[in-house]
């Protein structure tokens, strides 16, 4: 432990589950730690040389680091931006004008230039671009690293290590996992969880943790000032806690816990071959939401039975050009190939809102949670969205393709995503490619007028899928990134278990399967509800399928139906959840607490 500082408990959200205890290693700050020296006119040129070489050198490192993680993390193209990022010409110049007019060494010149850039891109109108600022930053790190021959990135402490960090880069991430060049070098890396300050569970640090399968928290309050390299830490994510400078009998319960949660994952997948069938002989399917064709072998690994959602807007994000039409066919027949003769859900871009791709040059706009994104941007670029139609027509010759159209809250929206469909189908057989004899065209109901309208839905989508974290966020106004609001936006709260039976009756009156993807479906007790509720289909998270399949397996349908009709009557969010774990989280104690 560091000197007489007390033990500090510090809460997050749960980015990664699992538990580890490591000596904290804080990035960041690197554009503050720099020389600011002047040179000297003839200097000049030797710190212009300087700078190129350690460009080289950052280019060089990230490259590796795109080749090391391809196909293993969403980090991926993320890297390969940053790679562009750090050899784009008006960073060089305007670091090479410093050094000439200013007389900044090269270090220093880096740190204003990169502000500088920083700045204009954070005063932007373009939300993307004001997303990119943090990128710019990002970079430029990099590129100061790489100023010193042996990189920082390599002088970590020994031991199992915690990355802390106020944000942590896809690339820093990567880096400092994957020690050498190569892909199974993963095994070797003493990095063994991320805390961070900012972050969601849906943020690049999360995805790229869960991704690694490493514990991590984030969203953590003032966590640089609360940690300090070579602090003992524990992270546990699976409550969304660390605590900073353990007593010894924290290390104790925290080991005890990991080793159960070891063995609980462990028990769980020796299990995966069993069949999610309730006590009274219900069989249901669970499935798998998935970023990148590496997640679709994990989910088949895990007893996934298909994709429930594949994510296709990461094939735009985070790009300099669109994805062409093969490249999106080539990430679907992975993802096909991975699940072979099973169901595969192609969710059409969901763009816009909280997610950005430069391609598309998203307007300005107050709220763009509420404007320009998903099937309404569709509508404004059809030739767009017609592209990426056909790249999965085609894709429909290599499995069980299905296609569902994100945020829609008209029926006028659906007939056009199918008028859409029809023009691409024709369009591909005219090239004399092989088609399916048919794909089936659904919807996602995540805006609450799509679930009022769920029976006019019903009558004309093949099937439904209910987005709960979205739902949620609209029904009840809550944000669902703020974390002040967390406590708001409960899947519990009557009148989104009302919604959800509404389209459940819907769709078994009209013969429309209806099946969850949000993270109500990973949830175990939300889950039990849900099936109550008439939900057959459940989607989610490749981390929840061994755990949501095991809840099923202890239950009866009859007794989920029971606390359904009990919980409609209530009134309130903590009533109904009050009820549901009254009657099932005694048995489902293991699986909740992430330990036997």
């Amino acid at each position: 432990m560091s000197g007489d500082r007390d033990v500090e408990v510090l809460h997050g959200i749960s980015g990664s589950p699992g538990i580890a205890i490591g000596t904290a290693f804080v990035l960041g700050g690197q554009l503050t730690r720099v020389p600011r020296r002047t040179v000297r006119e003839h200097e000049h040129e030797a710190e212009i040389e300087r700078f190129r070489h350690a460009t080289l050198r950052a280019k060089e490192e990230l490259r590796r680091l795109v080749a090391t993680t391809r196909e293993r993390s969403t980090a991926n193209a993320v890297l390969e931006a940053y790679a562009m990022m750090a050899e784009d010409p008006m960073l060089g110049d305007g670091v090479i004008e410093r050094i000439r007019v200013e007389s900044r060494c090269a270090e220093w010149a880096v740190v204003l230039t990169v502000q500088q850039f920083a700045q204009q891109l954070g005063e932007a109108d373009d939300p993307y671009l004001r997303e990119r600022s943090r990128d710019i930053e990002f970079v430029g790190e990099h590129l100061l690293r790489a100023f010193n021959e042996t990189g920082e990135m390599r002088q970590i402490p020994a031991g199992q290590v915690v990355l802390v960090a106020q944000d942590l880069s896809p690339a820093d991430a990567a880096g400092f996992v994957f020690v050498s060049g190569s892909p199974e070098a993963r095994a070797t890396s003493n990095v063994v969880a991320f805390v961070t300050e900012v972050g969601t569970r849906t943020s690049h640090t999360s995805i790229t943790a869960r991704a690694l399968k490493l514990p991590a928290v984030v969203g953590v309050n003032d966590v640089c000032e609360s940690i300090t390299t070579g602090d003992l830490v524990i992270v546990d994510g699976l409550r969304g806690v660390v605590i900073a400078r353990p007593t010894d009998e924290d290390l104790e319960e925290a080991r005890d816990r990991a080793s159960r949660h070891r063995a609980l994952a462990d028990e769980l997948h020796q299990s995966r071959s069993l069949a999610a069938t309730t006590q009274d002989g219900l069989t249901l399917a669970v499935r798998a939401n998935v970023e990148i064709p590496e997640e679709a072998r994990e989910a088949r690994e895990e007893g996934a039975e298909g994709i429930g959602l594949y994510r296709t807007e990461y094939l735009y994000i985070d790009r300099v050009h669109p994805p062409t039409e093969d490249e999106q066919l080539s990430a679907f027949r992975q993802v096909l190939e991975a699940m072979p003769d099973r169901p595969i859900v192609l969710r059409t871009f969901d763009i816009g809102g909280d997610k950005f791709a430069s391609t598309f040059k998203m307007p300005v706009e107050l709220n763009p949670m509420l404007g320009l994104r998903a099937v309404r941007l569709a509508l404004s670029r059809p030739e767009v969205f017609l592209e990426h139609l056909r790249a999965m027509v085609r894709a429909s010759a290599y499995g069980d393709v299905r296609i569902m159209i994100p945020m829609v809250s008209s029926v006028a929206e659906l007939r056009w995503a199918r008028e859409m469909l029809d023009k691409a189908i024709e369009q591909v057989k005219a090239t004399g490619a092989p088609v399916a004899d048919h794909i089936p065209l659904g919807v996602m109901v995540e805006v609450p007028s799509a679930a009022v309208l769920a029976d006019h839905f019903a009558r004309s989508a093949e099937f439904m899928s209910i987005g709960t974290n979205d739902l949620i966020q609209y029904t009840l106004a809550v944000d669902r990134s703020s974390r002040r609001l967390a406590y708001l936006a409960s899947p519990f709260d009557p009148a989104i278990v009302r919604l959800v039976e509404r389209v459940v009756v819907a769709g078994a009156r009209y013969d429309c399967p209806v099946s969850v993807c949000g993270a109500m479906a990973g949830d175990p007790l939300a889950a039990l509800l849900l099936l109550g509720l008439g939900v057959r289909e459940f989607s989610m998270e490749v981390s929840a399928i061994p755990e949501i399949r095991e809840t099923f397996r202890r239950v009866t349908l009859e007794e989920t139906q029971r606390v359904a009709e009990r919980v409609l009557e209530l009134d309130t969010a903590a009533e109904i959840e009050r009820v549901v774990a009254e009657a099932f989280a005694m048995r489902l104690h293991d699986l909740i607490s992430g330990a036997p």
